[in-house]
């Protein structure tokens, strides 16, 4: 199997010192820089806005995941392409033309992702599953950073794994909350390809070393 990505949600940053904590990413195993636009509407948080990712994107030299988290994301579109940003993923649920939105990301020039509530079924996006170069499984509510892991995540995994392999599609499995060590390589067996990690990088000792360890988990 492919080595797993690690991508640290900046969110979890510290906010005063996001030169220091994009330069620990640059300088660490992480492959992604995850980066969460939240608007106070679709989730119950504001995080940041389109200066901050600038800022980051300036410092940043590893590709921009950003993740949408906001109503009517069709309108910004075109302005995250223009900050940089390599992957940027809708969320379903706030989608009201998904697959319009998809081919608009795609028109931009990025990779299009489609993230998904923990109560939302994996089985909603057959439909749709060739336009994706990556599915988000969210595995806390979203919103806030540092919450618990919700088990039934797995199953989602297996699931949307199977369909991927029957449709034969090549999309990546990204898991977006609570992931620790003690999940990371339960997650990769399951079939997931990417691992968001905020806290447990940020909030650690060593997040360098937090990092190194994720990625000799999950090779």
């Amino acid at each position: 199997m492919a080595q797993t990505l690690i991508a640290p949600s900046v969110l979890a940053a510290d906010f005063a010192n996001i030169q220091r904590d994009v330069t620990m990413i640059n300088q660490s195993m992480a492959d992604w820089f995850h980066i969460d636009i939240m608007d106070g509407v679709f989730v119950p948080n504001i995080s940041f806005g389109m200066p901050v990712l600038k800022a980051i994107g300036a410092h940043a030299e590893k590709p921009l995941d950003v993740h949408l988290m906001i109503i009517d994301p069709d309108r910004y579109i075109q302005t995250f392409a223009e900050l940089g940003a390599e992957i940027l993923t809708v969320h379903y649920e706030a989608c009201t033309h998904l697959h319009r939105s998809l081919q608009a990301i795609k028109q931009h020039g990025m990779k299009a992702g489609v993230a998904l509530n923990p109560h939302t079924p994996v089985s909603l996006l057959k439909d749709v599953l060739g336009d994706l170069d990556l599915v988000c499984l969210m595995s806390v509510n979203p919103g806030f950073g540092g919450q618990k892991f919700i088990e039934h995540t797995y199953q989602k995994v297996r699931e949307l794994n199977t369909l991927r392999r029957e449709q034969g599609r090549d999309f990546l499995i990204e898991i977006d909350g609570g992931v620790t060590s003690e999940n990371a390589l339960a997650l990769k067996e399951a079939g997931a390809d990417v691992l968001v990690a905020g806290s447990f990088v940020f909030n650690a000792e060593d997040p360098l070393a937090t990092v190194a360890h994720l990625k000799a988990l999950t090779q």
